[in-house]
């Protein structure tokens, strides 16, 4: 590798806030768009529950929605590489209930 090719030697830090690094689940996700964002809801459903709980709300330019879905492409990719094809058991091909509650959204 030249020297042109080599990276510059700098590095992107990223700091994690403790209450943030506890993380939060979700097993339920709302998208929507505009022109200019895509707005992704994240949020947690319990069974026989007909409510789900936003716990965080991304909004993203459509450059990095697109670079996200890029990446969460890869690392599912590399995920069934290591530990084997993810089943999706009585899923439909575009659903947003973990549950089979009836909606018609997508995800």
């Amino acid at each position: 590798m030249d020297n042109q090719n080599k990276p510059q030697g700098k590095q992107l830090q990223i700091e994690v806030a403790p209450e943030v690094a506890q993380g939060v689940y979700v097993n339920f996700a709302l998208i929507a768009h505009s022109s200019s964002e895509f707005v992704v809801d994240l949020a947690s459903m319990l069974p026989g529950l007909q409510k789900a709980t936003v716990r965080t709300r991304a909004i993203l330019s459509p450059e990095h929605a697109k670079r996200l879905a890029m990446a969460l492409q890869e690392n599912i990719a590399r995920y069934e590489q290591e530990f084997g094809k993810i089943q999706l058991p009585n899923a439909q091909p575009r659903t947003i209930s973990p549950f089979n509650i009836g909606n018609k959204g997508e995800a």
